[in-house]
């Protein structure tokens, strides 16, 4: 399927994942809106490679935890393109920790980002869809919301939470709607800062001895959102086979 004259909104699309799914989809024709928060530089590099493809791109700052900048984005987002077609809620941060130490703030602030920014992204994307009666939702979870890792309770947990939410929209929105989720292993990327030890072990702990790429993730965002009429409410395991 061509995506041409679709529009995607890909939210945290500066840089890794994102910017490799912004990639994927401008390539297959669609208009590309980036969202960023806090890495302006990033977002407009993202946006010269998309239109390097051909495509056209929009780049918008707002927080995804902030319900009312996403509504103000998203009516922009209509107001502008005339419609939204596809959606990925990619944006997501980290505050590792051991639970005992955990401050409050850290597990607030990765469940407003990670879990809550993708309720509000959908809340305000899928109005549009509805009235069109296309849509595609793809939410980013991760393997860690299937098996937990220490350290890491809260953004277990939001991912965790993100699985249900794609399975309870699919109700919700079918059968005009399409959503889904991909659940990465370790992605690695060249501006990823992880020593060569742990690159090693990740690595190791995999079926295709390789890691993950930003690449791999983009690839199956591209099939969900343009080859699988018929898949909706299904999570995507993308880790070379590391949780066999």
């Amino acid at each position: 399927m061509n995506l041409a004259g679709k529009v995607a909104v890909v939210t945290g699309g500066s840089r890794g994942i994102g910017r490799a799914i912004c990639k994927r989809l401008a390539q297959s024709g669609a208009k590309v809106v980036i969202n960023y928060v806090s890495r302006p530089e990033a977002a407009q590099e993202t946006k010269a490679q998309v239109e390097a493809l051909g495509a056209e791109c929009v780049v918008l700052k707002f927080d995804v935890a902030n319900t009312a900048e996403v509504q103000d984005a998203f009516k922009q987002i209509t107001a502008e393109c005339g419609r939204i077609d596809i959606l990925v809620c990619n944006a997501g941060i980290t505050r590792d920790g051991l639970l005992a130490m955990m401050k409050e703030e850290d597990w607030d602030q990765v469940m407003a980002v990670n879990l809550k920014g993708a309720f509000n992204c959908i809340k305000a994307g899928c109005r549009p869809m509805m009235k069109q009666r296309w849509g595609r939702i793809i939410i980013i979870t991760s393997v860690v919301g299937f098996a937990g890792n220490a350290g890491q309770a809260n953004y277990s947990a939001a991912k965790a939470g993100l699985v249900m939410l794609t399975k309870c929209l699919a109700r919700e929105l079918g059968p005009e709607i399409r959503v889904n989720a991909i659940a990465p292993g370790p992605v690695l990327w060249p501006e990823r800062d992880l020593d060569q030890e742990l690159k090693a072990e990740i690595i190791g702990k995999t079926a295709l001895k390789r890691s993950g790429s930003p690449d791999d993730i983009a690839g199956a965002a591209l099939f969900l959102a343009t080859g699988a009429p018929y898949v909706t409410g299904q999570v995507i395991t993308v880790d070379g086979g590391r949780s066999l």
